[in-house]
């Protein structure tokens, strides 16, 4: 078979494997490059960890719920020559996230800086100081991170060493806690500026400091929901990808992707082969190498280094609706346990399910009455646990023990009388990321994201051996996290514009 020719027109066509952000956003992109852009989603709804559950008149986003740099997103819709606010409408979330500690302790952080020095300062007047320090650091960071290189690819070593010295001036090397910790002493402070390296999946005391580019990020963009919930965004994507032209088709499991002298020319799904000038999976990319490439021997050596890497933690999700508003909580709240580094090291480390737990609580309804019948009130609470290469854990039999335990620890310290007002609830465990998702050991950000596995050493937007095969979401570069998959859409883009050219 000869090789496809590039300047070819009449079989310009893509398959994007996966429904995610950042599927959505390749396919939306290619469409408008003048692509047949056609989506295959595994699952009966699209959006992939953005899923959505409507039990009983509520409404729970499954996923990410915390939507920043919403600008990354009206670049979409402008491409498709739309406008994002014809679509969805995007709510301002204040404070961004309420913490709260055991002690009764409570901050609230925002980009209010009057507010955020206050408070910083009533805990230790010396860290006002320190913090404006640390957000100087931290902004050059982000310049660096996230403007230069959050949506360029690193398709060759080369481009890591050019941006080398500038990471090597910025103490790259250093772990974000640690960066933190030069410049404020008090430990509360410390943990309120680091936890958001969990929300991509990274332990706050290995990854790199590159990471604290989160903060800056979310200061100058501020933290969004979509009216409606997470999963309106995604069908306001869908919306705009159908308008321009595109197709999607779900529950429709990609089985394999075909291949042909070193070029990727489709997919097989259960009623056939579907042809395609390239394919793009947003697919979990341990899953993409080990089962959908699993006859290709042009990527063995990949699918062996795909064993060896480091993969994120997993997460276990309570939704649950009920009849009863709590004052003390805020849009996103954050319930921290009597343990930091400790606990993050059983979940990191050891794979010990522990005693203590510290909890993301998501409720919705502060913002959006809508996600939630009259009268009611629609909550998530969510906690890291270890992935299912280094816990033993039996999820099957410790899943209702362990909701009844977070929501038993909610009751006493945040929420009570909320397991009494329960009208309706079910869980989301590392099993069900591994099944639902196909998300290698359970984990809920794919690969870790540590210097080590970060730009040049995580999976390339195109692949190496494969011509024609793209990738997308929180395996490859920048990472997880709706901006990450979102830039990591715009990187793959801009290569396949010029391989395609």
């Amino acid at each position: 078979m000869h090789e496809p020719s590039h300047k070819s027109q009449n079989d310009k066509n893509a398959i994007v494997i996966g429904s995610g952000f950042g599927g959505l956003a390749a396919a939306i992109r290619l469409q408008a490059q003048g692509f047949q852009t056609e989506i295959l989603e595994l699952r009966d709804k699209p959006g992939g960890r953005a899923y959505v559950y409507h039990e009983q008149g509520f409404t729970f986003d499954a996923g990410p719920t915390v939507i920043t740099v919403p600008q990354c997103l009206e670049e979409l819709f402008e491409l498709a020559g739309k406008k994002m606010s014809d679509y969805i409408e995007l709510l301002e979330v204040q404070p961004f996230y309420r913490l709260f500690w055991e002690d009764g302790t409570i901050f609230n952080y925002s980009n209010k800086e009057d507010e955020l020095l206050s408070q910083i300062g009533k805990r230790n007047p010396d860290d006002i100081k320190g913090y404006q320090n640390y957000l100087a650091y931290a902004e050059k960071v982000y310049v660096e991170g996230y403007e230069k290189l959050g949506q360029v690819p690193f398709l060759r070593f080369w481009d890591m060493v050019k941006a080398t010295p500038q990471l090597v001036k910025l103490n790259a090397q250093r772990s974000v806690y640690s960066t933190i910790s030069k410049y404020i002493k008090d430990d509360k402070t410390r943990q309120a500026l680091s936890f958001n390296s969990l929300l991509i999946g990274g332990n706050p005391f290995e990854i790199s400091s590159i990471y604290t580019l989160i903060h800056p990020l979310e200061k100058k963009f501020g933290v969004h929901f979509p009216k409606g919930g997470t999963h309106a965004l995604i069908r306001a994507m869908v919306k705009v990808f159908e308008d321009i032209g595109g197709k999607i088709q779900c529950s429709t499991p990609v089985e394999r992707i075909v291949t042909h002298a070193g070029q990727a020319i489709g997919v097989q799904v259960k009623d056939g082969f579907m042809p395609a000038k390239i394919v793009v999976s947003n697919a979990d990319v341990h899953h993409t190498y080990t089962n959908l490439l699993r006859d290709e021997i042009l990527v063995k050596r990949t699918r062996k280094a795909m064993e060896k890497k480091d993969y994120s933690m997993s997460l276990f999700v309570i939704y649950f609706g009920a009849t009863k508003r709590f004052d003390n909580l805020s849009h996103h709240n954050i319930m921290f346990g009597e343990r930091y580094k400790e606990l993050l090291n059983d979940i990191f480390k050891t794979g010990e399910l522990s005693d203590d737990f510290s909890i993301y609580l998501h409720a919705p309804s502060e913002t959006d009455p809508s996600m939630a019948p009259e009268g009611h009130y629609a909550y998530y609470a969510l906690a890291p646990v270890p992935n299912l290469k280094i816990s033993s854990v039996n999820w099957a039999e410790e899943a209702p023990r362990y909701c009844e335990r977070i929501l038993t620890y909610l009751d006493e310290h945040y929420m009570p009388g909320i397991k009494d007002s329960i009208v309706v609830k079910k869980w989301f465990s590392p099993d069900d990321f591994a099944t639902e998702l196909n998300a290698v050991h359970g984990s809920a950000f794919s690969l870790t994201p540590t210097l080590q596995q970060s730009a040049y050493f995580r999976v390339h937007n195109r692949d190496d051996d494969i011509k024609g095969l793209y990738f997308v979401g929180a395996g490859t570069h920048p990472g997880a996290g709706i901006p990450g998959v979102v830039g990591s859409a715009k990187a793959t883009c801009s290569v396949i514009a010029s391989d395609y050219a």
